[in-house]
Formats: C-alpha cells, sequence, structure tokens
C-alpha cells in the first residue's frame, strides 16, 4: 500500500510564495516519477510537475514554468514544490501522484492566491 501525504497549502497574495511538500510511504520509490497536479473548482485536473526520482529529469506544465520548481529528497521519500511568484489563477487544491502499477493520489492541500 502507497500512501502520499501533502502538507504546505495555505493562503498567500499574489507574487507570493509558498512550498508544498509531498511525503510518500509504504514502498521504496527510487525508479518511479512523481507528479504534482492541481484542480481548481470547475475545472478539470490539471498538470504541474514531474519529478523522476533517479534520474532527475523534470518536466512542467506551461502555466508554471519558470515561476514553480519540483526537487525531491529520496532519504525523505518527500517532493517538493517550491511555488513563486504566485497568480490568483494558481488558486487550486494541489495533489501529489504516483503510478505504480496503480495511480496513487494524496488527499490534496488547499492553495488560494489573493489578489
Amino acid at each position: 500500500q502507497v500512501k502520499l501525504v501533502e502538507s504546505g497549502g495555505g493562503l498567500v497574495q499574489a507574487g507570493g510564495s509558498l512550498r508544498l511538500s509531498c511525503a510518500a510511504s509504504g514502498r521504496t520509490f527510487s525508479s518511479n516519477a512523481m507528479d504534482w497536479f492541481r484542480q481548481a473548482p470547475g475545472k478539470e485536473r490539471e498538470f504541474v510537475a514531474r519529478i523522476v526520482w533517479n534520474g532527475g529529469s523534470i518536466y512542467y506544465g506551461d502555466s508554471v514554468k519558470g515561476r514553480f520548481t519540483i526537487s525531491r529528497d529520496n532519504a525523505k521519500n518527500t517532493v517538493y514544490l517550491q511555488m513563486n511568484s504566485l497568480k490568483p489563477e494558481d488558486t487550486a487544491v494541489y495533489y501529489c501522484h504516483i503510478r505504480i502499477g496503480l495511480d496513487y493520489w494524496g488527499q490534496g492541500t488547499q492553495v488560494t492566491v489573493s489578489s
């Protein structure tokens, strides 16, 4: 069983920063990519960023390139999302995800950016 727990969300003014964390447990993740997605009210879930645990390959959604940075700490089985220059349109519930045969999602953490 894989468990993902996000933290770090909150309320921030436009232009501010937040750092999200996703702690994974239940097995090792040395060869799996981990993703961040987000979902705003009334909208579909949107890809935000991906990091491959062992290769370090990183990908970003177009809407966050240049503002968000994904990183990982393999020793802690934790992935981070540093979010800078936040905009009101970044307001959403942010989820971490991993696919190990099945898709596993965390419970989500709310990010609200005020204008």
